[in-house]
């Protein structure tokens, strides 16, 4: 797999354990499949009028009209990011172009076809409704998008997650928390400075672990996964909101990002603590000299 070989790896972040689901979003890697087949859009028989009553419960904006089975592959995509030499192809399931078309992003029929990599034509938009049709979900001719398009907008959650995962190998392995510690200690290496530095990195240790530690209790929905939640609803709706918005991106990425900074404060904890000790030594030794100045001058 080359390039992508951690996308079956978990996160490792110290302290930040990789979100619920995240093993679940596979990449497929099918290389003699064409970039515009659309072949790959699986045709799935109509489900049966109790599933339909069901489904119909729950449908949001008309939006959906009986789905079938959310864990169903609707079709394989090509990564946007991988190099043409190790291009991965990853499953989208129905629950997933479900997700797409429901908020916050409500793709409408082109930005879909963009997103699932579907060649353009006269009747590509009529031609992705009726497919959709056929699985159950409904999707209204002349439709809104409700969210900004993003670069994140273009990615589906299979090969988000892929690069929330080497995002987070790269902070954890790469960031030069240490060098960036040992500039900064430089920078405030004042012996009167040292008490408050050290309280303020304390402080600063503490609030970053109390965030990291509300992220690690996120249970936003990934993939097809529900997990249980921990938090508020209030809170984890929110939450389930960005990690919606970010194809389950977003907080994996923040979780990296903590780690870094977490290592940086550590690293300038272990700086300040060197400084104390360098302070210390050099003031016992200039009273040493002073007491002999004094009984040489006697």
């Amino acid at each position: 797999d080359g390039a992508h070989g951690l996308a079956d790896a978990p996160l490792g972040l110290p302290g930040l354990a990789a979100p619920p689901g995240l093993e679940d979003i596979q990449a497929m890697d099918e290389p003699g499949m064409s970039l515009l087949d659309q072949s790959v859009i699986k045709k799935v028989p109509m489900p049966s009028k109790a599933s339909c009553l069901s489904a119909l419960s729950l449908a949001k904006d008309g939006l959906v009209g009986g789905i079938t089975n959310p864990s169903e592959v609707f079709c394989s995509v090509p990564g946007r990011l991988s190099l043409l030499s190790s291009t991965s192809k990853y499953k989208v399931t129905v629950g997933e172009v479900q997700r797409r078309l429901s908020p916050p992003e409500c793709l409408n029929a082109s930005l879909l076809g963009g997103v699932l990599r579907r060649a353009k034509s006269k009747n590509g938009g009529r031609c992705l409704r009726e497919r959709l049709e056929k699985i159950g979900l409904n999707l209204p001719a002349g439709r809104r998008k409700a969210a900004n398009v993003t670069l994140l907008t273009s990615l589906v959650e299979g090969e988000a997650v892929h690069l929330a995962r080497d995002f987070g190998y790269v902070c954890e392995t790469e960031f030069p928390a240490k060098a960036a510690a040992e500039y900064l200690c430089r920078q405030h290496a004042d012996p009167g400075e040292l008490h408050s530095r050290k309280s303020m990195l304390l402080a600063a240790k503490q609030i970053c672990k109390e965030f990291a530690d509300l992220m690690a209790q996120d249970r936003s929905p990934l993939g097809n996964s529900r997990p249980a939640l921990i938090l508020e609803p209030g809170v984890q709706s929110c939450l389930t909101h960005f990690s919606l918005i970010t194809h389950g991106f977003g907080g994996p990425a923040i979780c990296a990002a903590l780690t870094a900074f977490q290592n940086y404060l550590l690293e300038s904890l272990k700086g300040v603590d060197k400084m104390f000790l360098s302070s210390a030594g050099s003031g016992h030794g200039e009273t040493k000299t002073s007491e002999k100045d004094a009984k040489h001058r006697k």
